[in-house]
């Protein structure tokens, strides 16, 4: 076989991957959003490697998570806010909408404040400038732009998260440390240590991923002409191909997850920064991948900058996404983004409505890093209630018929939800 035929035919095996990849891929990359960025270097930098262990143990829950809520989409045809509709009571639907919502809407305006002061580590504007600045062009990017480019756009941001990775495996580490402290969990029952654990849990399993994953399941089936009078056409091996690209996405985000609190505990809380406060204390975590090149301090601002505005530019889309699907399931409004502004006007006036309040609420003086974590702690504690309708959902035979959730799916399912319930509870408890 010729150079000119192998090169043809890895291509062709590389455009087959990354077109397996989709919904999944996406949900992952945007669970490690300026959120996640900040809450795992917090805890990286306050506790060294005393939380690294979570990134593993959070790995099959996640992903078990991600599959319920990609697998009711798939079956069902429709979002999670329509399954709830279909089958519970209005009380049950309006307050899991509320809570998606709100959580929703305060990680937007976290985000937003998120990006520009990042973006302020490089270049010299108002910060109010950035914040519109961000504001407009996601939404132009989400309400202007069809649903086959638009997450195409948003497979590729999912790049910036490999800074972490490169940092963690060009500095010096203590492996053996790492090794044991990755597998062996540490515990402490402080008011400190929960918060930012429940932060940890909030920012991995999320709520807006639950919504946003089962909606663009739906997405997909309506893109490759899977739903026929209403009802997807689908057998085991399209939720087997949805199981590897979910299953993808959350290895990469777990990954990512491990390497930015190896980097905070061996770059931050070694240089005895616990504390991050600043868009610019947690860029000091990069400087070791630089630290070679003329001014470093620099060019390790403009590397977490670049990452946490591709990072914000995925995931403020995702979050307002999310948002609207739930609300325009529940109000019957037409909810896709493969539709024009006019064919669903509903929908994309909730998109815009909860960015604008989010990019509001940077006004009222909250520290837009600490914003970050305490919006992941209230992703943990809204969570529970809505893990639990997740749980029903998936593995009820009425709804979900042949492709209920199995004996494995519901006990890690059971197990997400009481370890999250727990830590916030215990969180709670320690005030």
């Amino acid at each position: 076989m010729s150079v000119k035929h192998q090169v043809e035919n890895q291509t062709k095996k590389f455009k087959k991957f990354f077109g397996l990849l989709g919904p999944g891929l996406t949900t992952g990359a945007a669970d490690d959003d300026p959120s996640g960025i900040a809450t795992y270097s917090q805890t990286g930098a306050q506790f060294g490697y005393g939380q690294l262990w979570t990134a593993l143990y959070m790995l099959p829950f996640m992903t078990a998570v991600q599959e319920a809520c990609a697998r009711i989409g798939m079956v069902t045809g429709k979002g999670l806010t329509g399954v709830i509709k279909e089958h519970y009571s209005k009380k049950i639907l309006y307050s899991s909408v509320g809570l998606v919502v709100i959580a929703n809407t305060i990680n937007i305006g976290a985000d937003i404040g998120a990006m520009a002061a990042a973006a302020q580590l490089i270049i010299p504007a108002d910060i109010v400038i950035l914040m519109l600045f961000f504001t407009v062009s996601i939404l132009t990017l989400e309400v202007f732009t069809s649903y086959r480019v638009y997450s195409k756009v948003l497979k590729w941001l999912a790049l910036s998260l490999l800074a972490y990775p490169l940092t963690a495996f060009i500095i010096d580490q203590p492996w053996k440390e790492i090794l044991k402290a990755s597998i062996v969990p540490h515990f402490e029952f402080s008011f400190n240590f929960l918060f930012i654990i429940t932060g940890v849990f909030g920012t991995t399993i999320t709520p807006y991923m639950f919504f946003w994953q089962a909606s663009q399941e739906v997405e997909e089936e309506n893109e490759r002409g899977l739903i026929q009078d209403g009802k997807p056409n689908i057998g085991w091996r399209h939720i087997h191909a949805m199981r590897k690209d979910n299953s993808i996405g959350m290895v990469i985000s777990e990954f990512t997850t491990w390497c930015i609190i190896l980097v905070g505990g061996t770059v931050l809380h070694s240089a005895h920064i616990t504390d991050i406060n600043t868009a610019a204390d947690a860029a000091k975590a990069l400087e070791p991948l630089v630290q070679s090149f003329p001014n470093s301090g620099l060019i390790s601002k403009i590397i977490f900058a670049t990452g946490i505005i591709g990072l914000g530019l995925l995931a403020v889309p995702v979050l307002s996404g999310s948002a609207s699907y739930a609300v325009s399931e529940a109000l019957n409004w037409n909810a896709s983004l493969n539709l024009k502004f006019a064919r669903a006007k509903g929908f994309y006036m909730v998109i815009i409505i909860s960015t604008l309040i989010g990019l509001c609420m940077n006004f009222i003086g909250i520290n837009p890093v600490k914003a970050l974590v305490y919006t992941a702690v209230l992703n943990g504690v809204a969570a529970v209630p809505l893990l639990f309708l997740i749980i029903r959902i998936s593995a009820s035979e009425r709804i979900m018929g042949e492709f209920k959730s199995r004996w494995l799916s519901k006990s890690l399912l059971w197990a997400t939800f009481m370890f999250i319930a727990a830590a916030s509870i215990a969180m709670f408890f320690t005030i």
